[in-house]
């Protein structure tokens, strides 16, 4: 059965209720992964007990990330490496997903993903101030040194390093490498790292994605003019609320936290920079609330909070102000009219603007998400472990009906034309000839089954995995080079939508074509 309605009724993912085995620990606690500021956020849950035959989500009971990853073998941890999750293949499509999503924004936003290394000397960290405020949060890294300037101060003949808690140090450092003749024309500069950050977290309050000791942030930092603030500020903010409307998120809470105590730097320059914050969240239309007094010492902030499932809030994203780093770094740029440009103000004065000079850049921290890790754990308890099919981990399979030769050679290459693999005359089921597959081609995670089990028992098997699509293929469809595409566990919801009640057919039948390309329209949608 071919018809369009039909056909329609794949435009949303086949997504069967979750199980689950067991959990990862005993406490998820939020926690604040901010660029710089490095505030850790004190609130914590109490998550459902540890059972190896617990359910995801029982009666009353919230989904629990840890138990859900575990049932869909996404990730595991080891007391070998405590507080850093290691991904299996299923997690790991997931995270990759994040990062492509984030990448093919970056070509939007005008940003520059960048390399940097995990480990830096101790005199960087000390320019940088963090050595001084934040060491004890730090691993701390010996090295036997090497060729070039040392450290005043080693350690028995070794010189002293640190893992990277946060990326900004490094991105000044290529700002400035770069910046010879950098002029205002050259602002806004705009670096992206998806490099893996360290913080020496207290072992007792580790736990499953959400308080780590290993992870990666969408990290961001954007050098930009005075005059410039509100207008990358701006940008960000629709930058955030497009990627949490592709995630289906609740709506984020929007806190703008402004000059506490301690803050350093010039009164003015705060005012100013506030003033630019509220005018973009105002110009946003987005709702806000004012935290006064609990911006970081060196500059305001604007912190994104979303509800997990428990209806506790947890900080995804963030912006930061930050006048000091690039003063510490020694950052600049020419400009004219240096005095006014210093202070965001478009100088019009004909004798000011024959007068250039150097103007120290306004440095804005930004993550969209955040912790990789910790946007993962929210988004599998928002979904209950019911992926939608671009970011799921199990997209499709491909059950054949009986194990004849014929049967099973044709599901072979059904999977190769639906996973978007290009064979130019191998061997049937055997890849890779000699023809490289080509950069950009759209390709999806597809499994066979070629196991002795009944049909039945291959349907239910992948039913309780969560695949998005169950494709079954007999020698009717081996005649007829077409597949079969399991519908019976469309919840009601997809029929009713498409106009047939509860009478939709338990499968619909379409070429491995259709099912590709229907595929990408799919990941088109993030559907």
């Amino acid at each position: 059965m071919r018809p369009s309605t039909c056909v329609n009724l794949l435009r949303r993912s086949i997504r069967p209720l979750p199980t689950a085995l067991q959990s990862f620990g005993i406490f998820i606690p939020s926690q604040v992964r901010n660029c710089v500021s490095c505030e850790p956020v004190e609130r914590q849950r109490q998550a459902p007990p540890a059972s190896s035959n617990q359910p995801a989500t029982g009666k009353g009971l919230p989904p629990d990330h840890r138990t859900i990853a575990t049932a869909q073998q996404l990730l595991t941890t080891s007391h070998y490496s405590p507080g850093s999750p290691l991904f299996l293949p299923h997690g790991t499509r997931i995270y990759n997903k994040l990062v492509e999503f984030l990448r093919s924004q970056y070509v939007v936003h005008g940003f520059q993903e960048v390399l940097s290394p995990n480990i830096y000397k101790r005199s960087l960290w000390q320019i940088s101030g963090h050595w001084e405020n934040y060491k004890e949060d730090m691993f701390e890294v010996t090295g036997r040194g090497a060729s070039g300037v040392k450290d005043e101060d080693m350690v028995e003949g070794q010189e002293e390093y640190g893992l990277k808690p946060m990326n900004c140090p490094g991105h000044c450092l290529m700002f400035k490498a770069t910046g010879g003749g950098r002029s205002l024309r050259d602002l806004p500069v705009r670096y992206a790292d998806f490099s893996p950050l360290h913080r020496n977290e207290n072992s007792g309050s580790l736990s499953g994605l959400t308080r780590v000791r290993r992870f990666h942030q969408d990290d961001g930092h954007i050098f930009c003019r005075p005059a410039q603030i509100a207008q990358e500020i701006s940008s960000t903010l629709q930058f955030i609320e497009t990627t949490y409307k592709v995630f289906h998120l609740p709506n984020p809470e929007l806190v703008l936290s402004t000059r506490p105590k301690n803050y350093i730097g010039d009164l003015e320059e705060w005012d100013r920079a506030e003033a630019a914050l509220k005018q973009s969240l105002d110009a946003s239309g987005q709702p806000w609330s004012l935290n006064e007094g609990d911006g970081a010492f060196y500059g305001p902030k604007i912190d994104i909070m979303i509800e997990d499932s428990d209806g506790k809030k947890h900080q995804t994203a963030t912006i930061q102000l930050d006048f000091q780093l690039p003063r510490r770094f020694g950052l600049e740029y020419l400009a004219p009219a240096p005095a006014s440009e210093q202070k965001g103000i478009v100088s019009e004065d004909p004798m000011g603007l024959s007068e250039s000079g150097y103007v120290t850049p306004v440095l804005i921290h930004r993550a969209i998400m955040g912790s990789l890790e910790r946007f993962m754990a929210l988004l599998i308890e928002h979904y209950d472990g019911k992926w939608p099919f671009w970011l799921s981990p199990r997209q499709a399979i491909v059950i054949p009906v009986a194990m004849t030769d014929e049967i099973v050679e044709y599901a072979q290459a059904v999977q190769d034309t639906v996973s978007g693999v290009i064979r130019k005359g191998s061997i049937v089921g055997v890849r890779g000839n000699g023809h490289p597959q080509p950069m950009g081609r759209r390709t999806f995670h597809v499994d066979i089954d070629t196991s002795t089990n009944s049909l039945s028992k291959k349907i239910r098997a992948a039913k309780t995995n969560k695949y998005n699509h169950i494709i079954v293929v007999g020698e009717r469809n081996v005649k007829a080079k077409t597949v079969n595409v399991d519908t019976a566990a469309a919840p009601n919801y997809i029929k009713v939508a498409n106009g047939l009640g509860t009478q939709m057919p338990k499968s619909i039948e379409m070429t491995p074509e259709e099912v590709y390309n229907h595929f990408v329209d799919l990941e088109d949608r993030y559907a």
